[in-house]
């Protein structure tokens, strides 16, 4: 199993759509209703919407691929595009994403460790990200990397509004 990671830029676009789509349905449509996974996926992922985070300087998308494949990617968000108010000194990781036939083979841990080192070379004193309440594997991988629940925010899915843990992890 060969694996790359290869920044995105607008030229992806398309992929980060499919993608995006994909995995959030797959994770999410058995908790939420058809209405409220539509309508948050044509808000999220639409184009338009795609477009303008792949155009924010602030924040960067990494593909990774494997066997030459796209199995998933890599959100990171610092300064004013943290969806959070965290400051300079905090690195957001916004999405990872993996493709079901691609997980449970390490490239979640691979990703986390990507925006980890990418927090360190910027000099960041936090790396943090949102995780949905009842995300259990999600919470519990996050925990095994180190990170604590410091807080909680709304998250909207749909016209549902639901809860998103803070998660946080300090670096050395």
């Amino acid at each position: 199993m060969t694996v790359k990671v290869k920044k995105g830029n607008l030229e992806d676009l398309q992929i980060l759509q499919e993608i995006s789509i994909e995995t959030f349905n797959d994770t999410f449509k058995d908790q939420n209703s058809p209405e409220n996974m539509k309508a948050y996926i044509e808000r999220a992922f639409n184009l338009k919407q795609l477009e303008k985070e792949l155009s924010k300087i602030s924040s960067e998308f990494f593909f990774v691929y494997v066997d030459n494949e796209v199995a998933g990617y890599l959100k990171v968000n610092t300064n004013d595009a943290q969806s959070e108010e965290m400051g300079e000194e905090a690195l957001e990781i916004e999405r990872i994403y993996i493709k079901s036939n691609f997980q449970k083979h390490g490239l979640g841990k691979y990703l986390l460790n990507k925006a980890m080192e990418m927090a360190m070379e910027r000099n960041k004193k936090k790396i943090w990200l949102g995780v949905w309440e009842k995300n259990e594997n999600a919470i519990a991988f996050y925990k095994k990397m180190g990170f604590v629940q410091t807080a909680a925010h709304s998250f909207y899915m749909g016209d549902e509004e639901q809860t998103d843990f803070i998660m946080t992890k300090t670096l050395t």
